[in-house]
């Protein structure tokens, strides 16, 4: 090859190669919808919604879908993470804090990164990691041993690490990030270990730490009279799932999970704030602005940890900023999200622990809410009428779409004492052998909480669930498939075995005219578009 070939093949290489630098900017992340062909956050937006406004794919041709190409991690666990895109790149976790930037044309890796994790990490329900966050060229990642980790995203390499609490007391992170302005937002896990639950910001250009929100007050500050002696203390509520943000508002949304221990509410008498919450942070100085308890005094494990939808819909013929939650402890919530409002509360999978929510938002409780000595059957189960899954909101159907699990658990209260470091439930569960766990995909309309149409599942699922303007809706199920559903009306259109259960969020992204749809699987991510 002569020296003119050899410069036109290195231009070609060039030009057709991405680049592996994040370049984002806080007006993209304010604005992201407007680039419907990258994927900036965890769940697309600040608002939480996981809508896509592409529209390739959709209900005409979506039974053409095919596999475009596969990404194997060989890395063993629970991938629960859900990818970024940005210009042609995507970035992605897998279970032990490994990170990859890879070519989003084709799955070709362009840098890895491991992290070195203690030998010991306590975490709670797989050792996972649900994605990065992104801003200018870094990366940021919250990890198993309780650390902030920037990464420069060109080359995957440490740029800062800070740690934001001990790991071996049973802190860790979980989570993707959400960056706001110019900090990193993540929430600890760890409420089953009898941690004291926070949300941390951070500067994302030193790691300096610029505020952080205890979800459990200590003492003289207000809440801390909803703790029983020093059980603040120990008091668990994780902040475990990404939250939202409201850019007009300059507020963060951010759920918090159970009191701990998480059955025994004898040791911690009182509400337990804020546990079991959507609490709303000022997006700069992290001071409380307002907070609603959807399960006061938990005793069945009911974390809050559902990623809330900001919707701005219609109430009474009147505009309203809404925060819409459905809970895992089987009620659907609708609040202002200017003040906390409490608008709505409807069941939307069995329960048989309270009669109703009251107009002051508290659960009227039935004899069923307490477990005893002997075994109390109790509806939902502990993992919840829905879970950590995300939902997603659709303006072009007007309807949300949850992640529904039909299951009873019987509780059985067992006192324990605390050791640090240690589990600290405070009563054994398990589901009665005559109650199969089922599930469904569930349309509900967002102003009222009615079911408009299901979608039942064999086993009860754990994937969350994307929109788009195709008029679709993906969500996958323990059986392993990818289901693409008519919008409207609940129709199966589409369905692709990929090999293992998912219990992971999908995506979509756009690439040289041409829309993806992406979703992990067992170890591995998978990515389908229309044939050429």
């Amino acid at each position: 090859m002569n020296k003119r070939s050899l410069l036109f093949a290195l231009i070609f290489i060039c030009a057709c190669s991405p680049t592996s630098r994040a370049q984002v900017s806080s007006e993209q992340l304010e604005h992201a919808a407007r680039s419907p062909q990258n994927w900036l956050t965890y769940s697309g937006d600040y608002s939480g919604r996981r809508y896509s406004e592409l529209q390739q794919i959709n209900t005409a041709n979506v039974s053409r879908l095919a596999p475009a190409w596969v990404f194997q991690s060989e890395v063993a666990g629970k991938f629960e993470a859900t990818p970024l895109v940005i210009d042609g790149v995507m970035y992605f976790t897998s279970p032990d804090n490994h990170g990859y930037a890879v070519d989003a044309r084709t799955g070709r890796v362009i840098w890895r990164y491991d992290r070195a994790l203690p030998s010991r990490v306590i975490a709670c329900c797989g050792r996972v990691n649900r994605g990065f966050a992104a801003l200018g060229g870094k990366l940021f990642l919250a990890t198993l041993d309780a650390h902030v980790v920037a990464l420069d995203a060109k080359t995957g390499s440490v740029l800062w690490d800070v740690e934001a609490a001990d790991y071996r007391l049973g802190h860790s992170f979980t989570l993707a990030p959400l960056v706001v302005k110019d900090k990193v937002i993540v929430g600890i896990s760890g409420g089953e270990y009898g941690i004291r639950g926070f949300v941390d910001a951070y500067d994302v250009n030193s790691g300096k730490r610029a505020w952080r929100f205890y979800t459990v007050p200590g003492t003289g500050e207000p809440g801390n009279e909803t703790w029983a002696g020093d059980s603040w203390k120990r008091g668990g509520a994780p902040a475990w799932i990404t939250g939202s943000y409201d850019p007009e508002l300059n507020l963060i949304y951010w759920t918090t999970g159970n009191p701990a221990p998480s059955d025994d509410p004898s040791v911690r008498k009182g509400d337990n704030l804020y546990s079991n919450c959507v609490v709303a942070l000022d997006a700069d100085t992290g001071k409380l602005r307002w907070h609603f308890q959807f399960t006061p005094a938990d005793a069945h494990d009911w974390d809050a940890t559902e990623v809330p939808a900001l919707l701005d819909l219609d109430i009474d013929g009147k505009p309203r900023k809404l925060l819409a939650h459905a809970n895992r402890n089987g009620f659907y919530y609708l609040l202002d999200r200017t003040d906390g409002k409490f608008l709505l509360a409807k069941p939307f999978a069995h329960i048989n622990w309270a009669s109703e929510v009251g107009p002051d938002g508290r659960p009227r409780l039935l004899p069923a809410a307490t477990p005893s000595k002997e075994g109390t059957v109790v509806c939902p189960a502990a993992a919840g009428a829905t879970n950590w899954m995300s939902p997603t909101f659709s303006p072009q159907t007007g309807l949300l779409y949850v992640v529904t699990r039909e299951q009873c658990d019987i509780f059985t209260a067992l006192p324990q004492p605390f050791h640090p470091g240690h589990p600290y439930l405070g009563s054994v569960y398990y589901k009665p052998v005559e109650n199969k766990p089922w599930g469904a995909l569930r349309a509900l309309d967002p102003a009222t909480g009615e079911i408009k149409w299901e979608f039942k599942y064999v086993s009860a699922p754990w994937s969350g669930a994307l929109s788009t303007a195709g008029g679709l809706v993906f969500a996958g199920d323990m059986e392993g498939y990818l289901i693409a559903f008519d919008a409207r009306t609940g129709k199966d259109l589409w369905h692709f075995q990929t090999g293992a259960p998912i219990i992971a969020g999908p995506m979509s992204f756009s690439l040289d005219q041409k829309q993806y749809v992406v979703i992990a699987s067992g170890d591995a991510l998978l990515a389908f578009k229309l044939p050429d």
